[in-house]
Formats: C-alpha cells, sequence, structure tokens
C-alpha cells in the first residue's frame, strides 16, 4: 500500500480499501468555521486549538477578522490525525509526523518509518487482543457450560 498524506500533492495513487466521506461542500467553496469543524470531527475547540498550537494542524487559513477558517483538506488531515490516535501513536510522534509533512517529499522515508513502527505496534496490541478474547471466550463458555450443568441437575 502506498502511503498518501492529504496534506501534499502527488502524483501515487492511494490504496486505502475505504473512500474518504464525502466534503460537506466543494473545494473552493471548503471554508469551515470552527464550530463546524467540531460537528464534523467530534473534537472540541479546544482540542482544534490546541492541535494548531502544538503543530500537529497544517497552518488554518483566517478571516478578515482573524477566524480560523478550515477547508475540506484541513478535514481530511483530521481524519487521518484521528486514525493515528486510534492506533495508540504518541501525541509526541504525531506532531514529528506532521513536522515531515511540512518539510515535503524529501521525508518519505522518515514517514513511511515512523508508520511503519505504529503499525507494528498495532499488530501486537492486535495479537494481545486477539489472546485477551480468546481467554473471555473461554470464561464465557465455562459459564455457560456450568449453568446447563446445574439445569440438568435440578
Amino acid at each position: 500500500m502506498t502511503v498518501i498524506d492529504s496534506t501534499t500533492p502527488t502524483a501515487r495513487t492511494d490504496l486505502c480499501k475505504a473512500a474518504p466521506p464525502a466534503h460537506p461542500r466543494p473545494d473552493g467553496q471548503d471554508r469551515y468555521t470552527i464550530s463546524e469543524v467540531v460537528v464534523f470531527t467530534g473534537l472540541s475547540a479546544h482540542t482544534l486549538r490546541w492541535y494548531e498550537r502544538i503543530g500537529l494542524m497544517p497552518h488554518v487559513d483566517r478571516s478578515h477578522t482573524g477566524q480560523r477558517r478550515f477547508s475540506n483538506r484541513d478535514l481530511d488531515w483530521l481524519a487521518f490525525v484521528g486514525k493515528l490516535r486510534l492506533t495508540g501513536m504518541s501525541v509526541a510522534d504525531m506532531v514529528r509526523y506532521a513536522e515531515l509533512v511540512r518539510e515535503g517529499e524529501h521525508t518519505f522515508e522518515a514517514r513511511a518509518a515512523l508508520l511503519e513502527r505504529t503499525r507494528r505496534d498495532v499488530v501486537d496490541r492486535l495479537t494481545e487482543l486477539h489472546d485477551t478474547l480468546a481467554v473471555l471466550d473461554h470464561k464465557i463458555q465455562f459459564y455457560a457450560d456450568a449453568r446447563t450443568t446445574a439445569t440438568v441437575r435440578e
């Protein structure tokens, strides 16, 4: 699979299985307030501002009055950051990844290495969860068998 950042224009194709969600507005008319982004993403305004402050969010455009105006590209980035959060990637690593994206295409190798390390961590966690699920299934079956045995005795 080729890894593509929605913030880095490129001719490569992303082979993700899931199609990206349709944006509420077409490109060029995609100026969202922070309140709208809160609704679309489920993130709080405080979190969005924090992401921007720590360098996790790329530069967010501002209106002539200084209000943040997010784009579809920003929404795509936030969706990707949400996936990174689900992997358990540290905030420091997410910020580092964002810095690498801003530095340009010459950082592809470093970005890939960071994502590969995160992928290995996710696979390890999945293995642990699978083992945990097997233990739970065993215990559930034990109690189901115990109920059946108790009912037969009565």
